[in-house]
């Protein structure tokens, strides 16, 4: 056999790495049994509205396989523990504590802004009605607390989990005060302090999924503290990923309607970098009536946008974001082949191709 032939022989058996979306198909595997035995423990109906709100169940409890998410957290937690050599399945108990108050989360989001759907079918404080949202929310909420509780460094891990919830509130209270605040002016939101509440919003989960895994794996305080820092720069550049969407994105990928974010006159960052940008007043004057506008002056908004630089700048504000979670990894020992996968899932993430 030739050496080229040798070459290509040997190229053909070599595996290729796995995908992000294979990692994350993994991670939500290798964590499923232990989610469903968890929500199965709720009164039954709890149960019921929480299987609706993980997709498993229709309203009435019959079975359905609906679409549950990418399980982002999930994957966090089963790689945090993996890649500081954990044994397997060790960050099982992580990922189902931050999937149940991911969810508690996401119902009361969409009852505090009146979003009637959710992955495509009624949110559930449609299909319920608002009070059992509620107590569906708050129940998931306290399993999520009481599944660390019961697991290894419980001390450790609660603490980890009620400070993240903590930070999530605060980015939660900011982000519905953004929208009381003017365009332009003095009172203005700006780009650093949309980016602080995006850390607390969406980092601070990301942030604790990565280094509940790590803990529960027996990491040290330094390695833990890291990567929960690493994951909540993931979750600045995924929130604003997913600004971007929200004004350019198909509505075939992303499930929601073109301009959305422009027409809910949501303070996303492409936004307010454009803003930010001399020779904004049309912008400003577009935004302050966007509940108004037509399809034709949402185009127009969006066109101004990326102007004014808002779209690239707000690509580039992510990249920094991804590539200080990325140098945060190398400062700590973690172990090749798992560190690999993760960077493969944070790059698919801040970049949105999965």
């Amino acid at each position: 056999m030739t050496s080229t032939a040798l070459q290509r022989s040997t190229a053909s058996t070599v595996p290729a790495p796995p995908t992000a979306a294979r990692i994350l198909r993994r991670c939500r595997e290798l964590a499923a049994p232990a989610l469903a035995e968890a929500v199965d423990g709720l009164h039954p109906w709890v149960a019921e509205m929480a299987g609706y709100a993980l997709g498993r169940c229709e309203v009435g409890g019959a079975p359905a396989d609906h679409s549950q998410g990418k399980g982002v957290r999930q994957a966090l937690a089963v790689l945090g523990a993996e890649i500081v050599s954990g044994p397997a399945g060790a960050g099982v108990p992580g990922a189902v504590a931050v999937e149940l108050v991911h969810t508690f989360s996401l119902l009361h989001d969409d009852i505090m802004d009146g979003d009637a759907l959710r992955r495509g079918r009624p949110a559930l404080w449609k299909a319920y009605g608002t009070g059992p949202a509620v107590l569906a929310g708050d129940a998931l909420f306290a399993l999520g607390v009481e599944t660390l509780a019961l697991a290894p460094h419980a001390g450790f891990t609660v603490r980890q989990l009620t400070t993240a919830l903590g930070d999530l509130v605060r980015g939660q209270a900011d982000d519905l005060l953004f929208a009381d605040r003017p365009w332009s002016g003095p009172e203005a939101v700006g780009v650093r302090e949309y980016e602080t509440m995006a850390e607390g919003k969406t980092g601070a989960l990301l942030g604790c999924a990565l280094a509940l895994g790590a803990r529960l794996a027996g990491a040290p305080g330094r390695t833990v503290t890291v990567l929960d820092r690493a994951g909540r720069h993931l979750g600045v550049a995924f929130q604003i990923a997913d600004d971007v969407l929200g004004i350019w994105g198909d509505p075939a990928v992303t499930g929601k309607p073109v301009h959305g974010d422009l027409r809910q006159g949501k303070k996303t960052l492409p936004v307010l970098a454009a803003l930010s940008a001399p020779g904004h007043s049309e912008l400003a004057e577009l935004l302050a009536a966007s509940h108004a506008l037509d399809g034709g002056g949402l185009r127009r908004a969006a066109a101004l946008v990326e102007r004014a630089g808002g779209r690239t700048t707000a690509v580039r504000e992510a990249r920094r974001h991804l590539a200080a979670a990325d140098v945060l990894l190398t400062g700590v020992p973690l172990a090749p082949g798992p560190v690999a996968e993760l960077r493969t899932v944070l790059s698919a993430l801040a970049d949105r191709t999965i």
